[in-house]
């Protein structure tokens, strides 16, 4: 039973300190915190779960926070407020430009003239005062400007009887000039509606705020989801930049193991290449050297031929002048017998060498040529 009373008591203290990580989690979402920096620091952990009943989720404490809201809602005030003043200080201007323009083009009632003259003399006279008219942080020991006062520009005000005219006057002219305005926001928005009726143009006047509400929470809408949109997309676009240097990288791994299996048959090739056209320069070399101890044979033997040529004709030369030699020899001593049959004997021989000479120096010129 102790075993089991054991097991259940850290059950039990294991769910409370997961409600206390949610707590924390959900008390402080800006700080980015992990249930795992929970677990590891629990002293850090307890410090947070009692400083949450003192602060709210972005860090302000309650008091502060009290004091921020009521200084939003003031500044709120003041927004509105100036917001007003602007709103009517420029409708006022819209106003009198457009009669300015009316005078320009065509002529306006007298009535019409010094209404719209008394409005922007007020307007001028009150621009000036508010200008004259120092702040609460202004020193009040500050000269005024150009040494006027507030109450010497207000002397510049209109007669009280035109002012008072336009005061009755100036509600009507800036109800009809607000519903022009807002006629002409109306066609803007709906077009087709610049025809329709005044009465109808005012009942759906009536509703153009709400429809304007909704537009613009709709326009808010699709703005966050382009947001959301933009975020994914810049997301997506780093995961895919991611992939693509992955894809690149092992491309480029795939590209140099091909090259490297490829170079060792592109140098293969390129060796085979080598070695024909190392053995086609050399049949080349052997070829003109060949050619060269050709022609260096051919020129020796023709040299040698002519020599032996020229050797040739010097020798038949020789015995035919030896011939001769012999023939007058013979003519001289043919009456002497024995040494006439000597001396044909030795023509005999004598004819006999110069034939063999004769044939050999036919046969070598023949040759030769």
């Amino acid at each position: 039973m102790m075993s089991t009373y054991d097991d259940s008591a850290s059950v039990s203290s294991l769910g409370k300190a997961d409600d206390l990580h949610q707590q924390v989690l959900a008390s402080f979402p800006l700080c980015q915190l992990t249930e795992e920096d929970l677990t590891q620091h629990p002293l850090f952990c307890k410090l947070l779960a009692t400083l949450s009943q003192h602060v709210d989720r972005t860090g302000l404490t309650v008091t502060l926070k009290r004091e921020l809201e009521k200084a939003e809602r003031d500044l709120q005030t003041q927004r509105l407020s100036w917001l007003c003043s602007e709103s009517m200080y420029r409708l006022l201007q819209e106003m009198i430009q457009e009669h300015c323009v009316r005078k320009h083009h065509s002529t306006v009632a007298p009535e019409d003239d010094t209404f719209y003259e008394t409005v922007e003399q007020c307007l001028v006279v009150a621009q000036c005062v508010r200008q004259l008219d120092p702040s609460a942080t202004a020193s009040q020991d500050q000269p005024p400007v150009l040494g006027l006062s507030a109450q010497q520009v207000l002397e510049l005000m209109p007669q009280e009887q035109d002012v008072w005219k336009m005061k009755q006057r100036l509600p009507r002219e800036l109800e009809k000039h607000l519903k022009k305005k807002c006629f002409s926001v109306l066609s803007y928005y709906q077009p087709e509606w610049e025809d329709e009726s005044e009465g109808l143009k005012n009942m759906k006047l009536s509703r153009l705020s709400g429809l304007l509400e909704r537009e613009r929470k709709r326009a808010e809408s699709l703005k966050e989801k382009s947001r959301e949109s933009a975020s994914l997309l810049q997301r997506q676009t780093h995961c895919y930049l991611s992939e693509l240097l992955g894809c690149i990288q092992i491309l480029q791994s795939l590209i140099l193991d091909h090259r490297l299996k490829a170079q060792k048959e592109l140098d293969r090739k390129k060796i085979d290449y080598f070695e024909a056209k190392c053995e086609i320069i050399m049949q080349k070399i052997r070829a003109e050297m060949l050619e060269i101890q050709l022609d260096t044979y051919t020129a020796d033997t023709i040299s040698a031929h002519k020599k032996i040529r020229e050797k040739l004709e010097t020798e038949l030369n020789a015995s035919q002048l030896e011939k001769q030699s012999v023939e007058c020899k013979l003519s001289s001593f043919e009456i002497f017998g024995k040494e006439f049959e000597a001396l044909a004997e030795e023509y005999s021989r004598l004819r006999q060498e110069i034939d063999t000479k004769s044939w050999a120096l036919k046969e070598f010129s023949q040759h030769t040529d």
